[in-house]
């Protein structure tokens, strides 16, 4: 475990002891160094020295920027310099606190606001002391999950979601009476930002996201957050294909698979791929019948468009960093078993189905659900054809997104043709014939823009 502070933390720490004060390093910092992991920002909580004289301080090393007046919260560059707060409840939820800093708040009382005792753990920059008034530490050795003070707990309902991604990025286990308050919290009063930004630490950060996934179904959570999932589970499936059990089983083990493969993913990208993965089956419940003798759920790609985007709209996610997340997630959704059928057919898919696939999806974002989705079960099943997909997709140079076009409007209006509806259709009708492997060309493409005029 390195124990390797960075230099403007001990700097900091140090003019504010100069000052008749103490810096303590708290929050997730502390909780990653314990766990030998590496924590790219630091929460520095000063006692002793007033707003005023602690602006002063800092302003010493550079440009400080205010976050939360209230409170009084300084960021300089990764980190954040904070008071110890003081909250009183003034209404319901999430928002009904009113919060100002108090430098004069004993440590162990400044403590006891944190949600769980894992984030209750002050170490000293300068000492290498720690401050652990509540067993923090014991329970992370024991991988468990306990709310500091139980009567406070229940304030703040995004403790729950909170609860569900730290479980799963630590490992840990909830312990009975924090699972209880967690149960009898109401989440209504949750802005959807809040709700995603914490399903979205579970979905991308978490090594196994399937733990909080889990967690959220027992707390209650999906019940009143996420019902379009809550029928996966019991739903039965063919035992030859899945012999892992229910569709919920079966998402659970899809999501970790897909977890694996996000690591080179931008947060765009990897934010869909995992909730492709959570969705790809919504709606086995509403298709699934007996067939023949066996379990078969025709149609449930296109079907779960639908609950998808309800789930989407609940968790409010469109683009993320200016990435189409949204569009993508329903592609996925809705094409998550072409890899497999376009190798499958026996007559292989052309050259175009790909060209046309790739319209709708990123064929490389497909496949990796796609490959998801076959080892996300129990047993040994040949995944290979979803390689050969990938392979295909790459040859074709359409794994990302479609051709451009090659024929545009400065070559139509080149030949005569006004800009207005008969260019677009032209246009489109020229692409068309490119997708099909037709028009390779510029020349290609005015060619059949000619023919097509010659004929109207």
């Amino acid at each position: 475990m390195s124990t390797e502070i960075p230099e403007p933390v001990t700097e900091i720490a140090r003019a504010i002891r100069a000052e008749g004060g103490r810096a303590l390093m708290v929050g997730g910092c502390v909780r990653d160094w314990l766990l030998g992991r590496a924590s790219k920002d630091v929460d520095l909580e000063v006692f002793g020295v007033p707003a005023d004289r602690l602006r002063a301080v800092l302003d010493r090393f550079g440009r400080v920027d205010l976050v939360g007046e209230s409170f009084t919260v300084f960021k300089i560059g990764n980190v954040d310099v904070s008071l110890p707060r003081r909250e009183s409840k003034t209404g319901r939820g999430h928002r009904g606190f009113a919060v100002t800093g108090d430098p004069t708040m004993p440590v162990e009382e400044a403590a006891r606001r944190r949600d769980f005792t894992i984030n209750a753990i002050a170490r000293d920059p300068l000492t290498g002391e720690i401050v652990d008034p509540f067993g923090g530490r014991a329970d992370l050795a024991a991988r468990r999950l306990r709310a500091v003070d139980p009567r406070t707990f229940v304030d703040d309902s995004l403790r729950v979601l909170r609860a569900l991604q730290f479980a799963a990025r630590f490992a840990l286990t909830v312990d009975d009476e924090t699972r209880a308050l967690c149960r009898s919290i109401p989440l209504d009063d949750l802005p959807a930002e809040r709700v995603w930004g914490e399903f979205e630490k579970l979905l991308r950060l978490a090594e196994r996201p399937s733990i909080g996934l889990a967690l959220a179904r027992d707390l209650r959570v999906l019940d009143q957050l996420l019902p379009e999932l809550l029928p996966l589970a019991g739903c039965p499936q063919d035992a030859e294909w899945h012999p892992e059990g229910d569709v919920w089983t079966h998402t659970l083990l899809v999501v970790d698979h897909a977890r694996t493969r996000i690591e080179s993913l931008a947060r765009g990208p990897a934010a869909a791929v995992m909730l492709g993965a959570l969705c790809h089956d919504i709606a086995k419940p509403t298709t699934t019948a007996v067939i023949e003798g066996r379990l078969r759920s025709p149609g449930h790609e296109e079907a779960g468009v639908a609950p998808t985007t309800a789930v989407l709209d609940r968790l409010n996610v469109h683009t993320l960093d200016g990435y189409d997340t949204r569009r993508t997630v329903l592609g996925l959704v809705a094409h998550h078993l072409k890899p497999m059928a376009f190798i499958k057919s026996p007559q292989p898919a052309s050259d175009g189905a790909f060209r046309r696939l790739a319209l709708k999806v990123d064929l490389e974002l497909l496949g990796m659900l796609a490959l998801a989705d076959c080892h996300g079960r129990t047993g040994s099943f040949d995944c290979s054809m979803i390689e050969t997909f990938l392979e295909r997709a790459r040859a074709i140079g359409v794994e990302h997104r479609p051709p451009a076009p090659l024929l545009l409007g400065r070559h139509l209006f080149a030949l005569g043709v006004e800009p207005g509806p008969r260019m677009g259709e032209i246009l489109r009708a020229v692409y068309e014939q490119q997708l099909d492997g037709s028009v390779q060309t510029v020349e290609d493409g005015l060619a059949a823009a000619r023919q097509i005029l010659s004929g109207s």
